[in-house]
């Protein structure tokens, strides 16, 4: 079946979900009635930018080869020039139907996406009224799971840094889904307790970007139908696997599915655990050598408000993610373990803020086709400011270090070891109107 008619049938049931979600708010919520109305949210950012070290990973997509980790490279090797970017442009429509039913559709452009234009995310919303002390809010359609502890905001933005860690780049670039998604709330005395539930498709390459190229920091997004680059391979993998992945694809039908725990006590602390299971079939390909991959990982994260101003944020991930044939002593060709931790502390100012972050990453491969070449250990630190300049306009800049190893950049001509610096200046444009 080709990825086209496959992809098809999965929005066909996810349409199918949406379509159930409007018709039990019509007839379950008691709101006002049925408007045309809606939000309307054009936003652009606007990037100086300037990095030493190797090519960006995104430049695979001209076929140039790029194993830096940033969003940003240096291409030519001609030391650290300034460079301005349109980084990312895009328009989020947030509809309110009535009856406690809303939408939201974001299309976005990105500097190197391989698409001018594409969808990020398109759901519909149904928020009734509480039945007794509990709360509910369902989301049908494409839309990233409630892991990010650093984006919010219908264009899924980070709040405090221009580049996100390393696990919610990869949630970005790689784990965004189609389907169903269910929360419940309340409160028991003075502690808010919170249930996620959600099943879904067009997951099912999740894993492939993380294990070819390994974890990266940036803020390069997936989209509904585009694809990202992948690296060179080790020989045994090369030839079955294409060059490029497809975050959002379905090949196997599974239904996957994740579910999420949040414990907000009385006082400055919350904490949220979090576990994923994609439930693909590491057997499946289709005719373009697009593979499925079971990845499977455990999430935490938690905040900590010190005072009024001062908060610390800290998100860590454990997980596995397998592909292909079962080989020599029953070993799947790829079978591979990925962890990663960051804390970030920020600091509000009297209109702004200042924000660091550290954090370490790692992956471990234990496969018949792929071995410890593709491993990885690398850790990352992070500097920023964020200031708002007029009503629509605010100004961040950045300051990146990352410091990596990975034995399979040989295969490229390049040295295991890279660190790499980047500097980055965004202004952040952001205007709406309401309906």
């Amino acid at each position: 079946m080709g990825r086209n008619t496959s992809l098809a049938m999965s929005l066909g049931r996810i349409g199918l979900l949406a379509v159930a979600t409007a018709l039990l708010s019509a007839t379950s919520a008691h709101a006002a009635d049925p408007a045309e109305t809606g939000l309307l949210t054009a936003y652009a950012n606007l990037d100086l930018a300037t990095a030493d070290g190797p090519r960006a990973w995104l430049d695979d997509r001209s076929g140039l080869g790029g194993t830096g980790k940033g969003r940003f490279g240096n291409p030519d090797g001609d030391g650290l020039r300034v460079r301005p970017y349109v980084s990312e442009a895009g328009l989020v429509v947030q509809p309110d139907f009535g009856w406690s039913l809303s939408g939201l559709v974001s299309v976005i452009a990105q500097h190197g996406q391989d698409k001018a234009v594409d969808v990020s995310e398109a759901y519909l919303r149904w928020r009734p009224l509480p039945f007794g002390p509990v709360r509910t809010n369902v989301r049908a359609g494409v839309f990233y799971p409630p892991i990010s502890l650093e984006h919010r905001g219908g264009e899924w933005p980070v709040v405090e840094t221009i580049t996100p860690s390393a696990i919610n780049s990869w949630i970005g670039e790689e784990v965004k889904v189609g389907g169903i998604e269910v929360n419940l709330s309340t409160m028991i005395g003075e502690h808010r307790l919170s249930l996620t539930a959600a099943g879904f498709e067009l997951n099912d390459t999740a894993g492939t970007l993380l294990t070819f190229r390994g974890w990266a920091l940036h803020d390069e997004k997936a989209t509904l139908f585009g694809y990202q680059p992948l690296p060179a391979m080790a020989p045994a993998i090369r030839g079955v696997q294409a060059r490029e992945t497809r975050p959002m694809i379905d090949l196997d039908h599974h239904i996957g599915w994740y579910a999420k725990l949040s414990w907000a006590p009385p006082g400055p602390f919350q904490i949220q655990y979090f576990h994923y299971d994609n439930r693909g079939d590491p057997q499946t390909l289709d005719a373009g050598l697009q593979w499925g991959w079971r990845t499977r990982f455990d999430h935490l994260g938690a905040t900590l408000d010190l005072d009024d101003k001062t908060r610390l944020t800290a998100q860590a991930i454990d997980g596995t993610t397998i592909m292909g044939f079962r080989g020599a002593g029953g070993r799947r060709w790829i079978n591979m373990r990925y962890r990663s931790a960051f804390l970030l502390g920020t600091r509000q100012l009297a209109q702004g803020s200042v924000s660091g972050r550290i954090e370490a990453f790692s992956t471990r491969n234990h496969g018949s086709r792929v071995v410890s070449d593709d491993d990885e250990t690398g850790w990352a630190a992070t500097a920023a400011t964020r200031w708002p300049l007029v009503r629509h306009a605010s100004v961040l800049a950045e300051a990146l270090h990352i410091d990596s190893r990975r034995d399979a950049r040989l295969r490229e001509g390049v040295v295991p070891h890279q660190c790499q610096n980047i500097l980055r200046l965004t202004l952040r444009l952001r205007g709406g109107t309401a309906g």
